[in-house]
């Protein structure tokens, strides 16, 4: 394995450790690591390339499970082909500019994650409880002003954080215990006043995802009531069935975020280590299970996969037979 030394003195650059203390290891951890990461890759481009092909699925639920799709997609690769650069390859080093721009890409895109799982609850919400308006109320051109929103919202809050550190002196001392550049990891290695930058990333984190959680669960009160006032126990397990795939989705993104992001502020007595894996296993298990748990749930969309499936490995055994 290649090994390529950098002094973390150099004013120009930051030195991300990977997984500290563990870096013996780093090239075992890289085939869990790698495995998840491309199989997320292939389920969600699987995703975007059935509903793309099937005129059949070009509605406002579909569309937007490809944004979360592309979501999945970016978020993950924000940071991962950089974390596997550092386990195969030992290629610690990033630039500041580097650093920074992969910061803000990375919260963004995972804001913007968030944006659309409101979305999509708002979605169940009409679907459920307006449903004789529900393609009136939800059009595809709507449904993507709405992510257009969540958009715009990510860019406007989370630019401040790297333009904020990027005004701030560093230390001499800069190797980041991290496989990416983390805003709080970032913000340890300044050596100027950061509690402007650190008040206001804990202040953005907690109102943006407060907002978001409590949309959510006002969506869900208000489709509960409105199940509960439908007699047939068939017509309320087929309305709580169709919001199956969207809650286990929301119990992987939330509690496993929020767990995380207390641990790495509030935990102290915690190896550094664990926080850097619950980190890498919050923005890397999901991407892999959303489209999965999506296809199992929703038997249109497996429905038109298997179709898809069937259809290339009838093609290979035909291709087979001929030879």
């Amino acid at each position: 394995m290649a090994d390529f030394n950098f002094t973390p003195y150099d004013s120009s650059i930051f030195i991300l450790t990977g997984i500290p203390g563990l870096e013996a290891d780093h090239i075992w951890i890289s085939i869990p690591f790698s495995t998840v990461y491309f199989m997320a890759l292939l389920a969600n481009f699987t995703v975007l390339f059935v509903v793309g092909k099937e005129k059949s699925l070009h509605k406002p639920m579909y569309l937007l499970l490809c944004m979360l799709a592309l979501t999945d997609i970016t978020t993950s690769t924000s940071f991962v082909p950089k974390a596997l650069c550092i386990f195969w390859f030992n290629l610690k080093s990033i630039t500041v500019k580097g650093c920074l721009t992969q910061m803000f890409f990375f919260h963004a895109l995972s804001n913007v994650h968030s944006a659309i799982l409101v979305t999509m609850a708002f979605d169940r919400y009409v679907a459920i409880c307006n449903p004789l308006r529900y393609a009136t109320i939800l059009t595809n051109a709507r449904i993507a002003k709405l992510v257009l929103v969540g958009l715009i919202r990510a860019v406007l809050f989370l630019l401040p954080l790297p333009l904020l550190l990027s005004s701030q002196p560093f230390c001499a001392n800069r190797i980041i215990s991290h496989t990416y550049c983390d805003h709080n990891a970032v913000a340890k290695m300044s050596c100027g006043d950061i509690t402007v930058s650190r008040v206001y990333g804990l202040v953005i984190a907690f109102i943006l995802s407060g907002l978001d959680v409590t949309l959510i669960g006002l969506s869900y009160a208000l489709i509960i009531r409105a199940v509960l006032r439908i007699s047939s126990k068939k017509a309320n397990h087929k309305a709580l069935n169709t919001c199956s795939a969207h809650i286990c989705v929301i119990l992987m993104a939330y509690p496993l975020g929020l767990f995380s992001s207390l641990t790495h502020r509030f935990g102290q007595g915690i190896p550094q280590h664990v926080h850097v894996i619950l980190a890498n296993i919050t923005y890397l298990i999901p991407p892999m299970l959303n489209p999965i748990i999506y296809g199992v749930k929703t038997k249109e969309l497996r429905d038109k996969v298997v179709k898809y499936i069937c259809r290339i490995h009838s093609s290979h055994a035909t291709d087979f037979k001929c030879t």
